[in-house]
């Protein structure tokens, strides 16, 4: 444990033993001059403004562009590690992939009462226009990012999933550059497993996800809602290094039946659409008639199956909190299998005797909105104010529905490298997740993001994190 009584990943339970993963990175470390270090963190800082790799934080009236905080220590897990984590998420992805199949069509684990029906049915992400759609090959959720937790030396939780529009691969890749171009000879010392052909994997499994009709080399296209959005960096990052159009609304539009790109010689047919466009704002003539963000006609497309969608519409159920706690049992019901990585215990809102637990204890616990994301709309009780508390339990009794509770989870700690030295902060991870209809691809690592203030349990960029590169190591 550090000194504040968490589990460290680097020193272990006692805080001083180097675990085995960091032997070498610790060795290496210890021998380096301080000021060099001090030098390479500014470099580092300095690498990421050249390369623009800033994000927009909502709400903020200034609408400044931010850079997101790197930090220097790489987060290193064995290959052990990974191996049992790969293998819960390969697990739980399949599942939710087979439960959104599921309530699309013949919806059997309502049926059998494995799950509240209004827990679908009354679900904002739930999209009755979907039912009966069969997306290619069967697969909804493209990309995945499954946010995961550690607590112990073999305790990971899963904090949440991200199966609509998952963001941050991006600043996983451009942290592994960093490192490689900033300390080359730590990854010569290391056996580090590479990450950089990401990219590549992705533009493969979108395009096995094309329609079946399709010839060889289908037409792939990255839909974003432009240059204000908070991760247009990323949008504008991944069609670049895939070798595919950015395209935003206005260069698309329905013509003969097909979903066609504005190009020099005319209109194009695309064959797969990787939207970064939430589904409300996806088609104004089937979702909302407002959006200007989305291709009017593109749904009538897509379920004819004109074109795949990447993630397909209507995945957003599966990020909802409160299914969220179902998890377990939709593993058990699509598998057979009991879930290999664990839940974090939560208590929905909705149910009356546990809004009552929640109320009472809501100085213990972490309150989040079922559709919330990015750290927005969330209380973390132990660090909140009498004030703050009072207002929250307001909002629960006002729309209970919209919270679930859960416990606060001691967060394991990685170091980052401070002015005096290194320095333990906490810590989470999102690996990213690749869904083709002949396989599931695992990123090994994925993005680690760090909470930057000393004792803060907050990771998220937009509330003041940072990230850190994160190193499998090849047994």
């Amino acid at each position: 444990m550090d000194e504040s009584g968490y589990f460290d990943e680097m020193h272990g339970i006692d805080g001083e033993t180097t675990r085995p993963a960091y032997q070498l990175y610790n060795d290496w470390y210890k021998s380096e001059d301080a000021t060099r270090l001090r030098k390479k963190q500014k470099e580092a800082e300095r690498l990421f403004r050249l390369t623009g790799i800033t994000f927009n934080v909502y709400g903020d009236e200034k609408a400044e562009e931010r850079l997101i905080p790197f930090d220097i220590v790489p987060r290193i897990l064995s290959g052990r590690e990974w191996a049992r984590l790969s293998q819960g998420i390969r697990q739980r992805v399949g599942a939710i992939n087979a439960f959104l199949h599921d309530i699309y069509h013949k919806q059997e684990i309502l049926k059998a009462g494995r799950l509240p029906v209004d827990l679908v049915s009354n679900n904002e992400a739930f999209l009755p226009q979907m039912l009966g759609v069969n997306p290619a090959g069967k697969v909804y959720t493209h990309v995945v990012g499954i946010d995961l937790v550690r607590t112990g030396p073999d305790e990971f939780y899963v904090l949440e999933d991200n199966a609509r529009t998952p963001s941050g691969v991006s600043y996983m890749l451009e942290n592994r550059e960093t490192m490689l171009q900033m300390f080359p000879e730590l990854f010569a010392a290391n056996r580090v497993a590479p990450i950089s052909n990401y990219p590549a994997l992705l533009h493969q499994s979108l395009s096995e996800s094309a329609p079946a009709w399709i010839n060889d080399n289908p037409t792939i296209a990255l839909l974003t809602p432009g240059t204000f959005n908070s991760a247009y960096y990323e949008h504008s990052f991944l069609a670049d290094k895939m070798g595919i159009e950015l395209v935003e609304s206005h260069d698309l539009q329905v013509v003969d039946g097909r979903v066609a790109m504005r190009t020099t010689k005319g209109y194009t047919p695309i064959d797969v659409l990787y939207r970064r466009v939430d589904d409300d704002y996806l088609d104004p003539l089937n979702f909302n008639p407002e959006s200007q963000l989305g291709v009017p006609g593109i749904f009538d497309v897509y379920r004819a199956g004109g074109i795949t969608i990447a993630n397909a519409p209507g995945t957003g159920i599966a990020d909802d909190k409160a299914i969220y706690s179902y998890i377990p049992d939709i593993i058990e019901f699509y598998t057979g299998e009991k879930p290999i990585l664990k839940n974090v215990p939560t208590w929905r809102c909705s149910d009356k005797d546990s809004l009552q637990y929640v109320l009472e204890n809501l100085a213990e616990l972490v309150v989040k909105e079922v559709h919330g994301s990015g750290g927005y709309g969330m209380l973390i009780g132990p660090a909140a104010t009498r004030k703050e508390l009072e207002a929250f339990k307001r909002k629960l009794r006002a729309r209970p529905r919209n919270y679930i509770a859960q416990p606060t989870l001691s967060l394991s700690t990685v170091p980052i490298f401070t002015k005096a030295g290194l320095a333990p902060r906490h810590v989470d991870l999102r690996p990213f997740v690749l869904v083709s209809p002949n396989r599931i691809d695992i990123t090994p690592g994925g993005l680690t993001r760090v909470a930057l203030k000393k004792g803060s349990l907050v990771v998220n960029s937009s509330q003041g994190g940072g990230t850190k590169d994160t190193w499998v190591l090849e047994d």
